[in-house]
């Protein structure tokens, strides 16, 4: 028999974008939806060390050339890298600077263990694919 599931709100990790805000809170009425957003107008360097030390990981997938170097993609979303961001990068690249692909963390049963695969420039973006981990 197959699961029944019902949902009442959904939640959002949007920081300052109040555009991205508007258009989430007008899709999530549409479908009745209660948008949440835990970490809205939070500062986003201490954010990004916070998650960090609470043992989030995470991998670079995607990159916007404009706003950071390519080298960037497919690296591990930690102090290191939050160290080597240019001034100009928000530290959870809330202005599409980067995007990322949370394997691990408090919130999981299991870690999903990836590592880059491919690294790849597609319609002005540069992707890094992940594949996984090869097991021990």
């Amino acid at each position: 028999a197959a699961a029944s599931f019902s949902a009442k709100c959904i939640a959002f990790g949007a920081l300052f974008l109040a555009d991205i805000r508007a258009y989430r809170e007008h899709q999530m009425a549409q479908l009745g939806l209660q948008p949440l957003f835990p970490l809205w107008k939070q500062p986003t360097a201490a954010l990004a060390h916070r998650l960090i030390k609470q043992g989030v990981r995470a991998r670079l997938t995607c990159v916007d050339p404009k706003q950071l170097d390519p080298i960037f993609v497919g690296r591990e979303y930690d102090e290191t890298l939050i160290d080597n961001l240019p001034e100009s990068v928000d530290p959870c690249g809330e202005n599409g600077e980067f995007h990322t692909f949370v394997w691990d963390g408090p919130m999981f049963k299991n870690p999903v263990h990836v590592i880059p695969g491919e690294i790849v420039a597609r319609d002005g973006f540069w992707f890094a694919d992940l594949k996984p981990a090869p097991t021990a």
